[in-house]
């Protein structure tokens, strides 16, 4: 490469590595490129600078590979640049001994390329990872394992095959086991293990292979000082790390994460007997300990809360972890002070997700559908659910993290944290909130501020985590006033709680079946908003009238109940009578079915529509809608019969306001009460209340038929 440089540059001076990036501002695409690698390959330049060129090479590789971006100035593609010196030296700079900032430019400009170049970069990367295998020295073998814990995430399949070539998995343990070890090499070959757990095959010929060794690691005991022989002397020394047979507490650590990721995930079975997977002699309760001591020591956090996010997948470690309030203190301290978008928080996450999440909810065809599969997966029988996942346990445990203070710790990290983080949160806050004793509380803290800011982060295609953070929304806002939460002093307005709530009323697509709680509690939460004033009710009519229509012929009288509850509370804005009395056919046929519920077996479905006509027989046509069907004013008197004084109630004041109508209206009213047999139905009324309130409004209306009856009785003796 010396060539191109040698056409720009003529001072006979070396550039340093700025200087590169400062004079190639004005060079063609193809000279930029060759003077970043260039400068890459410079010895000694500071990490700075290094990463400003990684970080440009990968804007060039981007840019590049992509129709959109790609700059319309004739070049070569960029790609073809990169030979294979040059992949070794990029590919140096993933070596574990870097500096963080350094690898993490250089695996993103490892991805550019290789996304660029396609198979000739997985060509040049094989090459590479082949020879230092094949060299065998310490300082190979460390670059070769941090390259492939690096590339694993970007391309799983190239690496996996890599790792899976022959002998490759198996040369490990005796590399492990030497007498003379290096701990850089144990750290390296870790960190690749424990990637390589996300890929299937990789993760069962690690069990197979790595098992017996990984558990030795994590159950040594450290030799006595007296036990080292002065006269040996270690072989292949080359990154000055060398010891005789010990671990580092963080190798240990990062061998005992992997377990956990080899533990949680039940082996395939064995076809050969020769090749069976011999079962691990440490339990994952013994690695959860393990995982508890090391959270407190800064230096080992993360391998600790990486190896916790494993382990507390099974129900027994959960148990034991919700259990202990000093270790889910350190755990809520150790997310509080984590970096937003760190994996420390993404682990810390997964933890309180784990502990906190409980079983769905199985309907009796899943329920059988479950049987099935255990059958055909030749269980002797389906076995029973694990108690300790039932709703019992995960209650106490979720109200043990609660406790802790994790709701205002929850609320920081949302505000910083990556979508997916933020998808955590939200799982999170929505298993507590099942605990209708915490909503309250959870409010006060932050939740639901936490839980709009997520409805308006997630992206509409991200149907499933905005469902579940309307979900919690609703259950907080069904227990708290929502004068305490809006308007005043809080800058939240009530509105933004309303479209949240109204998704869950349709349907969730990825669902086969229809899950009815989240509509229920969100038709709750609306008509608690709904009981506020207009700005919350004429939004909720205007964008959802029809679903609210439709859900009040329900099969479910739960739904129903809820459904009509919200039409009360609807009931007291003008646009809301306008849905039932608008004098359109429509608004007649909702009037027909609101009647109708009048008579439903279910107490409070009754109680409700009562309540919603007792607003609408203030309105005229209101009032002549219900005159218009042949059971109208009969259905209003049997509520005046009712047991209940509530309903008697409703039932006297829809009465008073059919008599009371204006014109012709209430006169029409007026006959019809008293030949439906109106006068016995108020005396009857009377006789079985004592509430003096509806005592007043049964009077009033009695003492106007009886007066209208008298009077109609005079004009006959006129006539």
């Amino acid at each position: 490469m010396g060539s191109p440089s040698e056409k720009i540059f003529d001072s006979s001076v070396p550039a340093s590595p700025s200087s590169v990036l400062e004079q190639s501002q004005n060079a063609s695409l193809e000279d930029k490129t060759v003077f970043l690698l260039a400068g890459l390959m410079e010895a000694g330049q500071e990490d700075e600078n290094t990463c400003k060129e990684l970080s440009t090479l990968t804007k060039l590789l981007s840019d590049d590979s992509s129709d959109e971006t790609r700059s319309p100035e004739p070049h070569q593609p960029l790609y073809q640049l990169i030979d294979a010196d040059s992949v070794e030296t990029i590919l140096g700079y993933l070596d574990m001994r870097q500096s963080a900032n350094v690898r993490g430019y250089a695996t993103l400009t490892t991805s550019a390329y290789l996304k660029a170049s396609g198979d000739k970069g997985v060509e040049y990367l094989s090459q590479f990872f082949y020879s230092r295998v094949r060299k065998g020295t310490y300082d190979d073998f460390i670059l070769a394992f941090s390259v492939a814990a690096c590339i694993f995430p970007i391309v799983p399949d190239v690496t996996a095959t890599l790792f899976l070539s022959e002998g490759f998995v198996g040369s490990l343990g005796p590399l492990m086991r030497r007498k003379w070890k290096s701990k850089k090499v144990e750290q390296a070959a870790l960190e690749m293990l424990n990637v390589a757990c996300m890929n299937t095959p990789c993760r069962e010929a690690i069990k197979k292979y790595c098992s017996e060794w990984l558990e030795d690691m994590v159950t040594y005991v450290p030799p006595k000082v007296e036990e080292f022989s002065a006269t040996e002397s270690p072989r292949n020394a080359e990154d000055g790390s060398i010891q005789q047979r010990t671990h580092s507490a963080s190798v240990v650590n990062l061998a005992a994460v992997v377990l956990a990721k080899l533990q949680v995930v039940p082996a395939a079975p064995a076809t050969n007997t020769e090749d069976r997977i011999q079962p691990a002699t440490t339990s994952m309760e013994e690695l959860s300990d393990m995982f508890k001591g090391m959270l407190s020591t800064e230096t080992s956090r993360q391998s600790s809360i990486e190896g916790l996010a494993y382990a507390s997948l099974q129900s027994n470690v959960k148990e034991k972890l919700s259990s202990d309030k000093a270790f889910l203190e350190d755990l809520i301290k150790a997310l509080a002070e984590a970096p937003p978008r760190s994996p420390a928080t993404y682990g810390a996450l997964s933890v309180l997700v784990n502990l906190t999440s409980y079983m769905p909810a199985l309907s009796e065809e899943q329920r059988r559908i479950s049987q099935l599969k255990a059958y055909a997966n030749a269980s002797k029988s389906p076995g029973a659910p694990d108690p300790l996942n039932d709703d019992d346990h995960v209650s106490k445990r979720c109200q043990a993290v609660f406790d802790t203070g994790a709701i205002p710790v929850l609320v920081t990290h949302s505000q910083h944290g990556s979508v997916a983080s933020l998808g955590l949160v939200v799982s999170i806050v929505f298993s507590i909130s099942k605990n209708s004793k915490l909503r309250g509380q959870m409010a006060q803290q932050g939740a639901v501020k936490l839980l709009l800011h997520a409805y308006s982060v997630f992206p509409t295609e991200s149907v499933a985590a905005r469902r579940t953070t309307a979900h919690a929304l609703a259950r907080i806002l069904i227990s708290t006033n929502p004068l305490h939460l809006f308007g005043g002093s809080n800058p939240l307005p009530l509105t933004s709680a309303i479209r949240p709530l109204l998704l869950l009323l349709s349907d969730d697509p990825s669902s086969e079946q229809r899950d009815l709680l989240p509509v229920f509690e969100s038709l709750l939460a609306l008509t608690n908003l709904a009981s506020t004033d207009d700005t919350a009710r004429n939004p909720m009519i205007r964008n959802s009238f029809p679903q609210i229509e439709e859900l009040l012929l329900s099969n479910n009288k739960m739904i129903t109940r809820a459904t009509v509850e919200l039409i009360c509370n609807l009931m007291q804005t003008p646009e809301g009578i306008a849905k039932f009395a608008d004098g359109s056919k429509p608004a007649s046929q909702r009037m027909h079915i609101l009647l109708a519920l009048t008579d439903s077996e279910d107490f409070e479905t009754r109680r409700a529509a009562g309540g919603a006509l007792a607003s609408l027989t203030e309105w005229d046509t209101a009032v002549n809608a219900i005159l218009e069907r042949d059971r109208g004013v009969g259905l209003l008197l049997v509520m005046c019969k009712e047991e209940s004084e509530e309903l008697r109630h409703r039932g006297v004041v829809c009465v008073l306001n059919v008599i009371n109508a204006p014109a012709k209206v209430g006169e029409w009213g007026m006959k019809k009460v008293r030949e439906e047999g109106g006068v016995d139905s108020l005396k009857e009324c009377l006789k079985k209340s004592r509430s003096q309130e509806v005592l007043e409004v049964t009077v009033e209306a009695l003492k106007k038929l009886l007066e209208d009856e008298k009077a109609g009785g005079g004009q006959k003796l006129i006539e």
